[in-house]
């Protein structure tokens, strides 16, 4: 199952990866209660879900987060579009077709918060300029 949301602010794709760490996690997204450990691009949390190891991944337009040790290999993008200007896209997926239906409305709100914190400009709100729209950090692929 897939579930997205677009936040209408502007960031680059190096302006997400400079400000989406797993160290603030629980700062820009109200279903993750506590980072309970983090180093580096690896870490810990306490969600909405319970308490899972969390990875971050560099990705061209942003970063990739994923829960290794979740049954139902839950994973999300915070990335700049590319289709529509000014905003940012909040996509998460499970390996399920179909889920219990509180389930599916826990993953919604995920993404919802997502898209409210992000707004609300806790990542730190940046307008795209041409040095920054194309550029990625160097460490992805």
């Amino acid at each position: 199952m897939e579930f997205y949301a677009v936040a209408r602010i502007e960031m680059s794709p190096m302006a997400i990866q400079r400000a989406v760490h797993v160290s603030n996690l629980a700062e820009l997204c109200g279903s993750i209660d506590k980072v309970l450990s983090h180093n580096a691009d690896r870490g810990e949390i306490y969600c909405i879900w319970g308490k899972f190891k969390v990875h971050r991944e560099l990705i061209r337009q942003g970063v990739r987060f994923s829960l290794p040790g979740c049954p139902n290999a839950l994973q999300w993008t915070i990335t700049a579009t590319i289709d529509e200007s000014a905003s940012v896209r909040i996509h998460c997926s499970i390996d399920r077709p179909r889920h219990d239906p509180d389930f599916v409305e826990s993953i919604q709100q995920f993404v919802d918060d997502w898209k409210l914190e992000l707004e609300s400009g806790k990542a730190g709100v940046c307008k795209r300029t041409a040095a920054t729209s194309a550029g990625c950090l160097p460490v992805y692929g």
